[in-house]
């Protein structure tokens, strides 16, 4: 739309394009209904002459059916009739027709005895009825026609020779056109008046109408406008919002893990020293009782299998909170590195398959999320399905990251679980959510578990991806 059309209202721009198409309308209605006017006062006008001149004429002319010819006496009437003062202010020309074409009598003296051709006008009268026409012609063919000015009123009316009704004649007069155009004039000023005004109230009434419905739209626009804005600004805070909750959720990740190391020092470097201490006391109190009278060194056996089986566990607790250091690895790499320590610890097979765009980068909290995930989903399919089939699926470009981890085992239900207290399913859920991705569980009692995580590759509040191979921080 043009700019400038664009700032007008509604109602402008109906008064801009309607006029022009109002003002074609009311000229070409003006122009017909003028030309009908005119030509309903010149066949009037034709006809109120034609019943005079039928009135004078027709006497004379009682017998030209019979022989075909005037007589002398009728032509002499008929000239003195056309020099006769009223009927010269009437018709200026007069010429009396046979019906086949021939002219028996001209005011002018021109064409008597002359067969000249049926024209229109002529051909009408011999039918019975009254031609009139504005006839305009020049030159020759005005000396042909023997119109006495350029521009007359020609008029061609039948005259009844007997009591029968024949029609033994055909009159064909001229007249001056002032009368017609002084009426034709004054009708056509009256009716283009007419079409004027009707136009101009048509134009002015939708231009009410349509004004009326322009500032309608005009208000419900702006309204419509101000809850835009506002909607606007309720977006922008919501998406203020939901970027201050996921950059919470991602702190909140990133202090989890941090307490997670810091609890697998604090469990490494307490009661694990403790423990290890304990347990080489017991040692040493075994290897000084051994073979004494009375001793009891099955007592001390089995407590020091109680203490080293509490050190182990305490330290694979504290191994399995620490994050290795996964920054310089790319993800395919994570995956090896989590299936091959979960492979070396449970002896339980697991298909790995990986397709990742070569030279990939990756955020460090993607790392950090796939190595949580698989860490966790491979703990669950161990804890619940011990020796069945394990499969883990990895898939990445540089839109997104896809996983699946699938084992064989007896399956369970998904919602009751959700529902419940697993704080391993919460917790894979909050870390793919946190990061804008999706967490999805299938699984059926009897059918397996199915595990399938999708994280997008492009977020501008992560930190910088890491290259492969490349130190942390550098």
């Amino acid at each position: 739309m043009n700019p400038a059309r664009a700032r007008l209202s509604l109602s402008q721009q109906f008064l801009l394009v309607s006029f022009p198409i109002l003002l074609a309308t009311t000229v070409l209605l003006g122009w017909w209904v003028g030309r009908q006017v005119h030509e309903s006062v010149v066949h009037r006008i034709g006809a109120d002459t034609a019943l005079y001149v039928d009135g004078f004429i027709a006497p004379q002319l009682q017998h030209v059916d019979e022989t075909g010819h005037l007589t002398d006496a009728e032509q002499r009437a008929l000239f003195e009739m056309t020099t006769d003062a009223e009927w010269a202010r009437r018709i200026v020309s007069l010429r009396i027709w046979r019906p086949d074409g021939m002219v028996l009598f001209s005011s002018d003296g021109q064409g008597v005895g002359q067969k000249l051709d049926i024209d229109e006008g002529l051909e009408a009268a011999v039918s019975g009825s009254i031609f009139s026409e504005v006839s305009v012609r020049r030159g020759r063919d005005q000396t042909d026609h023997g119109q006495p000015l350029e521009r007359m009123i020609e008029t061609y009316t039948p005259i009844h020779t007997s009591d029968r009704g024949h029609i033994g004649a055909v009159a064909e007069f001229y007249q001056l056109p002032d009368e017609v155009d002084r009426e034709a004039g004054a009708a056509q000023r009256r009716s283009w008046g007419v079409v004027a005004g009707a136009m101009l109230a048509t134009y002015l009434l939708l231009f009410v109408l349509v004004r009326r419905g322009s500032r309608t739209i005009a208000a419900q626009r702006s309204a419509l406008s101000a809850q835009v804005v506002r909607l606007t600004e309720l977006n922008q805070q919501n998406l203020q919002l939901h970027g201050r909750v996921r950059s919470a959720a991602r702190e909140a990740v990133v202090v989890h893990e941090a307490l997670l190391q810091r609890i697998s020092a604090n469990v490494h470097d307490g009661p694990c020293q403790d423990l290890g201490f304990a347990l080489m006391q017991l040692r040493n109190l075994h290897d000084r009782i051994v073979g004494r009278p009375g001793a009891s060194d099955d007592d001390v056996e089995r407590i020091s299998h109680a203490v080293e089986a509490a050190m182990n566990d305490l330290r694979a607790i504290a191994a399995n909170l620490e994050l290795p250091d996964i920054e310089p690895l790319s993800l395919a790499e994570v995956a090896q590195r989590v299936v091959r320590d979960f492979v070396g610890k449970t002896r339980q097979q697991v298909a790995l398959t990986t397709d990742v765009l070569p030279g990939l980068l990756a955020h460090a909290r993607i790392k950090t999320t796939l190595y949580r995930l698989l860490q966790e989903s491979l703990a669950n399919a161990w804890r619940h399905a011990p020796g069945s089939e394990c499969r883990v699926d990895l898939k990445a470009d540089t839109q997104r990251v896809v996983v699946e981890v699938t084992d064989a085992g007896p399956g369970f239900d998904v919602a009751a679980a959700l529902a419940g207290s697993r704080l391993g399913l919460n917790g894979m859920r909050q870390r793919v959510e946190s990061l804008g991705g999706g967490f999805e569980i299938h699984s059926e009692r009897g059918r397996g578990t199915t595990v399938r995580v999708s994280l997008p590759m492009a977020d501008a509040e992560l930190d910088t991806p890491t290259r492969p191979g490349s130190e942390p921080g550098r």
